[in-house]
């Protein structure tokens, strides 16, 4: 990635910063979801094994990337609020785990939008559902 000639403005860094929060939120969720089903399925196991089993489940799915993907209760339904009024013709801030690009966007196809980057063919757009990035109208 170049060197922008502007600094990102505010409200984009930090939701930069907010993406890695809603990420480790969807963990955490996950695992209190885990143990909260073990209590319920194994009603006499401590405590502390019922932590550490949810622990050790949330670690092994977390190395599968279609499931890891899934599961994104938290970040998906902000990504999905943020990204709603977008329309074909609008600019976009695309956020990810580096940075934010400026963006155009081309079309919406329900949760799918299309989205055409600097530096690329202008023609080629890019595919992407608005639960897995984070899209935020430019003003």
């Amino acid at each position: 990635m170049t060197t922008p000639t502007r600094p990102l403005p505010i409200a984009i860094a930090r939701w930069t910063s907010r993406l890695r929060w809603l990420r480790w939120l969807d963990a955490l969720l996950a695992w209190l979801t885990i143990l909260l089903g073990l209590t319920v399925l194994f009603p006499h196991m401590p405590a502390q094994a019922a932590m550490m089993l949810a622990a050790g489940l949330i670690l092994t799915v977390s190395l599968i990337p279609r499931l890891r993907l899934a599961w994104r209760p938290i970040s998906a339904t902000t990504t999905l609020s943020l990204s709603r009024r977008l329309r074909p013709g609008d600019r976009a801030w695309f956020v990810h785990g580096s940075g934010a690009d400026l963006v155009l966007v081309t079309a919406r196809h329900g949760l799918r939008v299309v989205v055409a980057r600097p530096g690329h063919d202008a023609a080629e757009g890019m595919s992407v559902r608005r639960t897995r990035v984070l899209l935020i109208a430019a003003a």
